[in-house]
């Protein structure tokens, strides 16, 4: 019995190694960088080799060791909050965990991939560093690297968004798109960017929302759901299309089948995409 006794016990002893030894490599993994390494130039310089990763089709940076290359005096860690905020001379800026933009002096960057947490260190796309930090980038398919280049100033200009446009355009994603995704609202607003282009409507963000050529084209003007105070998101998705990025520029039209009462737009516009409970046609 005893013997017996001792056999189940190294044995238990052994699986638990094995057990522990397995979670140990299946924590690594998770925590080990993913993507593809990416070269970097600044100039004709290969920088931060071997840091730089291609995810899903965009390229990241370790923000920390990237803002240190290019002068920030100041790089702190809110681990509250999980965000980071970086200081120079000309620069402040923020970023956190999870989110798809970067504040940097005042303006509001789409970033297009999530800001991730890689191995304790906080990865951003380029791009919108690269805007934050008044650099020239262009994507070389040669070779598959990134090409930074100087602009003679260390950091983007102080936003200053017009502010006329800025409180309707808010107005009108947050009573139109109000808990949809920020991707969503943002379409909203290209919407209306598309329409201030086309000759098809009026040449202003005021004059698009309140058309009534072929009667009211949105139902919040009508509603009166236009003049509610916007969200906090809707305001950044406006300052976000105010900076010019665009999910397209062809849409036209969005539609929510589920609450909508014709089928004109489903009928007579070609469909583009659906983002949460709206779809987009052009």
């Amino acid at each position: 019995m005893k013997i017996k006794t001792r056999v189940r016990i190294v044995l238990l002893g052994f699986c638990l190694l094995v057990g522990s030894l397995g979670a140990f490599a299946a924590f690594s993994a998770s925590a080990a960088p993913e993507g593809i390494v990416t070269p970097v130039y600044l100039g004709q310089e290969e920088v931060l080799a071997g840091e730089c990763l291609r995810i899903n089709g965009t390229t990241y940076v370790p923000l920390r060791n990237f803002s240190s290359l290019l002068g920030a005096k100041d790089i702190s860690w809110n681990n509250w909050t999980k965000t980071a905020t970086v200081r120079s001379d000309s620069l402040s800026m923020t970023v956190r965990t999870g989110n798809l933009y970067i504040e940097a002096n005042g303006h509001y960057f789409y970033t297009v991939g999530e800001i991730r947490n890689l191995s304790g260190s906080l990865y951003v796309p380029i791009r919108p560093l690269a805007r934050a930090f008044a650099l020239e980038l262009e994507w070389d398919a040669s070779v598959n690297a990134v090409r930074l280049s100087r602009t003679g100033r260390s950091a983007v200009a102080p936003a200053n968004y017009d502010a006329d446009t800025l409180y309707w355009l808010s107005r009108i994603i947050s009573s139109e798109a109000r808990g949809e995704c920020l991707e969503g609202q943002i379409a909203v607003g290209n919407v209306v960017y598309n329409r201030v282009a086309s000759p098809e409507f009026p040449n202003t963000v005021w004059g698009v929302i309140f058309d009534r050529k072929y009667g009211t084209q949105f139902s919040p003007v009508s509603f009166g759901t236009i003049y509610d105070e916007p969200s906090a998101s809707a305001v950044i998705a406006a300052k976000i299309c105010m900076e010019g990025y665009s999910l397209s520029d062809k849409a036209l039209y969005f539609v929510n089948p589920r609450l909508a009462t014709s089928t004109w737009i489903q009928r007579a516009r070609p469909y583009l995409f659906t983002i949460g409970n709206h779809q987009f046609h052009a």
